[in-house]
């Protein structure tokens, strides 16, 4: 199976997608991540059917999901909001729960009181067009970050050959300020079960899974304290550590050790912090 046919849920499962760094400039952003030794995609204009939607990416794509890197463009609605996200912190502010069926998603979230809007998009890459439907929900209901799902129409046009890097994503970081709250909420938007461990919060799904904690929970994980609430970071399985290591050092990318695993710090640039092992 290629990598973009492993992108596919199978009906009932649920995937951790991928995650978004919001950045000012994503060719920047862009070369710090490829001085650490991982492919970028190349630039892609994000567009609707009623046109553009005022941002860009540039992705790394990995064996399991996807890292974006998004940037605003222009003074549309989207791009106001991202800048206004991006103001708060440097780093992740979107996690996106992969699906095969958005408009159940989209039914499913009215019915456990999320309002959301279901929406087509699409953006030109190297051999045609990748096309989505996301399902998003006002950033009051989850005041983490922007937490959507994704049905992927034409994965074989994101996952692109060539482009792919021999990492999975793993879990995702999340810092609240009321973590069995935002538990049990993170657990009603996913439709998944929160499962209590030592001081965090763990919600799985049928790849990746969610891990919620206080800033001092999250903080002795990644090694590093973070905005309250928001997405600190995230990991990635990675069967070469010693390698990423040397990579990061290389790049300038402060790595500490923490338990069996390695921490990455990533310039603000970038933002956030990047686990891995």
């Amino acid at each position: 199976m290629d990598a973009a046919e492993r992108q596919k849920p199978a009906p009932g499962e649920l995937f951790v997608d991928h995650v978004s760094h919001f950045v000012a400039d994503v060719d920047a952003a862009a070369r710090v991540v490829e001085s650490m030794g991982l492919k970028v995609t190349p630039l892609s204009v994000q567009k609707t059917h009623e046109g553009p939607v005022g941002a860009s990416n540039r992705c790394v794509m990995l064996e399991d999901g996807y890292i974006e890197l998004l940037s605003p463009t222009h003074d549309t609605p989207a791009a106001q909001r991202l800048r206004a996200q991006m103001a708060r912190y440097n780093g992740v502010h979107l996690v996106c729960f992969g699906t095969p069926d958005a408009d159940a998603e989209h039914r499913r979230l009215a019915a456990h009181g999320f309002e959301s809007t279901l929406v087509e998009f699409e953006r030109a890459v190297e051999g045609g067009m990748a096309r989505f439907k996301a399902v998003r929900v006002p950033p009051e209901k989850m005041p983490e970050g922007r937490i959507q799902y994704v049905q992927h129409l034409a994965p074989e046009h994101v996952w692109l050959r060539g482009f792919t890097n021999e990492l999975r994503l793993d879990e995702v970081y999340v810092v609240a300020s009321d973590p069995v709250a935002a538990a049990a909420r993170w657990a009603r938007f996913g439709g998944l079960i929160p499962v209590r461990e030592h001081d965090v919060v763990r919600l799985k799904t049928a790849r990746g899974g969610i891990v919620i904690g206080s800033q001092d929970a999250i903080g002795t994980i990644l090694g590093k304290s973070a905005v309250a609430p928001g997405i600190a970071g995230y990991s990635l399985r990675c069967s070469h550590p010693r390698t990423m290591v040397e990579r990061c050092k290389a790049a300038g990318v402060a790595v500490r050790k923490i338990g069996d695993r390695h921490a990455a710090s990533l310039p603000d640039s970038v933002g956030g912090t990047l686990l891995f092992g």
